[in-house]
């Protein structure tokens, strides 16, 4: 047979993907009206279908999995002992799939005893040793020991299963530095945690390479383990049988009895009204054209939208693109390729017309004047892209659109992070991407201009989606936000390096002195930061009360341990507990001083896309866990100080606009009446629950009313209550009882929102920011009970979210004709750097615009502090 007749099979392991599916795309935004989760399917069938279409070929086989047991289970009980409790949702949707696939005459393999990979071992060799090409689709590493010249392995990424990474012989040793049939031995030396199969102590990939490379084999390895020195070498020595007995279960066995000849894997179209049924119990619309067509269904049965290629970029000088932004109608998609910030290459496009130029002085000074217009121009991913032109010289306007927020704002928590996902899943397309596996890839995937016409194209889709009372949502509140989040990005904050690392030399004196302590009161030494070491000592030695039992002991979590503490408190406890806090403290510290770049500031990145409720998230550095109100807290906070050429840092927060909007959802007229009257609010709530007058609220009815207020938000049951309190259950009951029979509307409001959004599908903040929760109706009385807490949630803390971006973007605006910058927004407070001379003017802008954000029952209460650095600007 020539390369080009011999026939390809494609065999795949349906457990692993099917997993990574379910974990890649968000459960609750799929599944039927009855109740059936189906993420794992449509991930799963959405990666199949791509890979019949992309490698076309001509035998398919997909095996499973029957039950954890196998024969390996019964020569190491732990194997894959650690591996958590399949989660419910996912039950229930493997027999589906498997319906699915039938229907698309695709054979279905699982065999008792066995594991999917050693029936896709099987397969693969068999059809190696025909003659044939092989793809193995798997995402269980040993898979990696099937690779030869005839084999090739198709691996997922860690975005899911939506990239393959491609292993043949070449790109194995690329990568482990040694032949795919030595992977097992690499795997053997280090362990698998995914299996439970521990390691040699202390001996990573690249020790085990090494060792692997001067002894031949992993056999010559262990019978030469006497000639290796030092920790490691004794390591071994100690663990030889553990390491024999991992390779004796990583082996995949290549000659399990199968009830098929390759020949019955013969491709065959679908049986298109079997797979209408299924999809139709599914609920999935999109895709069953998808597979109609690539299954092979003929003539207009298949339904699918017709595969589009974008038109070729047509590369134009500066004037001739300042000229056709001019005549061009309507909105313009914009892409820009960067490099170190700055851009590099643009690409523009109608729905009609696609244009590209390499990114110079000349156009940038030509597209200036249109940038800065009200022309309409969308985005996919903005915020980065108006960055490197604010770097470059150019302000951004007319921004009329971006996809990735409108596909967040759709579905919230569905991972429509990237382009490509929007035009898979809105086009129905696939946005041309090149090979990330390839060195020089076949295809260099979609030009920034065909990228801009995709774009266009998505935004439309998207805003006829898009629920007419979401899209103001979109338009008044996230894009505008956008604008002000990336100016504040480019400013950054200044921080001293000195005070960060004075303070992390510090911490790590103290918890070095604190280990120290903890190894005196228990007589020996111990790795306090593994869990399993920690078992041994605190329910072995110490013989102390067991915490919640999981997989792999009692855990060592902090609460657990707080816990423990309370009803055991042995010295060891607290020792442990106070370094653990050193240390995460001390890794915080360290993460900030590694970000303060060469101005001396720290420039984090706001995530608009990270939170379902609409709450800004941080990242490189996170600025969000830094701890608040604790003497540690304050002095990470001193770190952040005002900048050269600036006066005073101010920072303003709202005071409890959580119970704010919870006043003004519920219409409660105590609660009211205290926000009008500007008292305390919880010693007004706790005269009311309490019976006394609010001057006789001790500091103690205080605590407790405080915590139940923001509890009850929160879904807090009497249990957690009780718990959180340190009381009886039955005082946390009578409590929230007493706190009902005062704020009746409260308790009416708390009950119809979650009625309401049973019926909808879906929570709304005061803006019309919408979630979806079908969960609510799940017969699954957990997932039911976890969405009833979140949709309690959702419209308070969503339209705090929505205030605070208001105010943000408001204030920034305000601030275009001063020299002073807002430079943080954390939590519910934002931090402006205020040049010398402006602090009336800025004060005036800052508390006019965070009261006036939303137009409430009652007023929204601002506080404001200033000082040299943050901690000093508290208030």
């Amino acid at each position: 047979m020539t390369d080009s007749t011999k026939p390809t099979l494609l065999v795949v392991d349906g457990h692993s993907l099917a997993f990574r599916a379910f974990f890649a795309l968000p459960v609750e935004n799929f599944s039927t009206s009855d109740g059936q989760h189906t993420n794992a399917i449509h991930g799963f069938l959405s990666m199949f279908v791509n890979l019949l279409r992309d490698e076309d070929p001509t035998h398919v086989a997909v095996a499973f999995d029957v039950s954890r047991e196998s024969f390996r289970t019964r020569e190491y009980a732990e194997y894959k002992g650690t591996r958590a409790e399949t989660p419910p949702e996912f039950k229930g949707q493997i027999p589906l799939l498997q319906e699915c696939l039938r229907a698309m005459n695709v054979t279905v393999l699982e065999k008792p005893d066995f594991e999917a990979d050693d029936i896709l071992a099987t397969l693969a060799t068999r059809g190696a040793e025909a003659g044939w090409h092989v793809l193995v689709c798997s995402g269980d590493r040993d898979t990696i020991q099937l690779v030869n010249d005839d084999i090739t392995l198709l691996y997922p990424s860690v975005q899911g299963v939506s990239k393959l990474k491609r292993y043949d012989p070449a790109a194995v040793v690329e990568k482990y530095g040694l032949p795919p049939e030595m992977y097992p031995d690499i795997a053997a030396l280090v362990g698998e945690t995914s299996d439970n199969l521990p390691g040699v102590p202390k001996v990573g990939e690249k020790t085990a390479v090494k060792w692997l490379t001067q002894f031949g084999s992993l056999d010559a390895l262990l019978d030469g383990a006497d000639t290796l020195k030092g920790v490691v070498g004794g390591n071994l020595r100690d663990h030889v049988e553990d390491v024999r007995r991992n390779r004796r279960l990583n082996r995949l066995l290549r000659d399990v009895e199968l009830p098929v000849a390759l020949d019955d894997l013969r491709r065959e179209g679908a049986d298109a009204q079997a797979l209408r049924d299924v999809f139709a119990r599914l609920e999935f619309r999109a895709l069953l054209g998808r597979v109609l067509q690539v299954t092979g269904v003929p003539g207009d049965e298949a339904a699918a939208a017709p595969a589009t290629r974008a038109p070729a970029a047509s590369e134009r000088t500066a004037p001739e693109l300042a000229s056709w932004v001019a005549s061009a109608e309507g909105e313009i998609g914009v892409t820009l390729v960067t490099d170190a910030g700055l851009p590099v290459r643009i690409g523009l496009a109608t729905a009609e017309e696609v244009v590209e130029a390499g990114w110079d002085d000349d156009v940038r000074d030509a597209l200036a004047d249109w940038f800065a217009s009200e022309a309409p121009k969308a985005f996919a991913d903005a915020k980065p892209q108006v960055k490197a032109l604010r770097r470059a010289g150019v302000a951004v306007a007319g921004l009329a659109f971006d996809v990735i927020l409108a596909g967040w704002l759709l579905r919230p928590s569905f991972p429509d992070k990237t382009l490509a996902h929007l035009v898979d899943t809105y086009l129905q397309e696939k946005l041309p991407e090149a090979d990330p596996s390839q060195l020089v890839p076949e295809d260099e995937g979609a030009t920034p201009g065909q990228r801009s016409w995709f774009t266009v194209r998505v935004a439309a889709a998207l805003r006829d989606a898009l629920p007419e009372g979401v899209r103001p949502v979109l338009s008044d509140i996230e894009l505008p936000t956008l604008l002000a989040l990336a100016e504040m990005e480019l400013a950054g904050v200044s921080v001293s390096h000195e005070r960060l690392s004075a303070f992390s030399d510090e911490l790590g004196e103290r918890a070095q002195g604190l280990a120290q302590e903890a190894y005196a009161t228990i007589g020996h030494e111990v790795n306090l930061g593994s869990p399993k070491q920690l078992q041994e000592v605190l329910f072995v030695e110490l013989d102390l009360p067991k915490t919640r039992k999981t997989k792999t002991g009692y855990t060592t979590d902090a609460g657990a341990l707080s816990e423990l503490q309370e009803k055991a408190d042995h010295p060891f406890l607290g020792l442990l507990l106070a370094h653990r806090e050193a240390t995460k403290l001390k890794q915080i510290i360290d993460g900030l001083d590694a970000a303060i770049d060469a101005d001396g500031r720290v420039h984090t990145t706001y995530v608009q896309t990270g939170s379902q409720t609409g709450r800004l998230s941080s990242t490189d550095p996170n600025l969000q866990n830094i701890p608040v109100r604790t003497e540690e807290s304050r002095r990470i906070r001193a770190a952040f100080e005002v900048g050269a050429g600036y006066e005073t840092l101010m920072t303003a927060d709202y005071s409890q606009i959580e119970m704010r909007i919870m006043a003004h959802l519920s219409g409660d007229p105590a609660l009211i009446e205290a926000f009008r009257a500007g008292e305390d609010l919880h010693r007004f709530v706790g005269a009311r629950v309490f019976g006394v007058e609010p001057q006789d609220v001790s500091n103690e009815m205080r605590t407790k009313v405080k915590a139940m207020s923001y509890g009850l938000v929160y879904g807090l049951s009497a249990f957690g209550l009780s718990k959180q309190l340190r009381i009886e259950q039955s005082e946390a009951k009578a409590l929230m009882l007493e706190y009902f029979a005062r704020f009746g509307a409260v308790r009416d409001y708390l009950r119809s929102s979650v009625e309401k959004a049973r019926v909808d599908g879906y929570t709304e903040t005061i803006f019309g920011r919408r979630r979806p929760f079908p969960d609510l109706t799940s017969p699954n009385r957990v997932l039911r009970e976890n969405a009833e807490r979140a949709a309690l949630n959702a419209p308070i803390q969503g339209s705090a979210a929505d205030i605070m971006k208001i105010a943000l973007f408001r204030v920034h605006e305000d601030l275009a004709g001063l020299r002073s910058r807002l430079l943080l927004q954390i939590h519910d407070e934002i931090v402006v750097e205020v040049a010398e001379g402006e602090w009336d003017a800025v004060e005036t802008i800052v508390r006019g615009r965070m009261a006036d954000a939303a137009e409430l029952t009652v007023p929204l209460d601002v506080q404001v502090g200033r000082g040299d650095d943050w901690n000093q600007a508290a208030h």
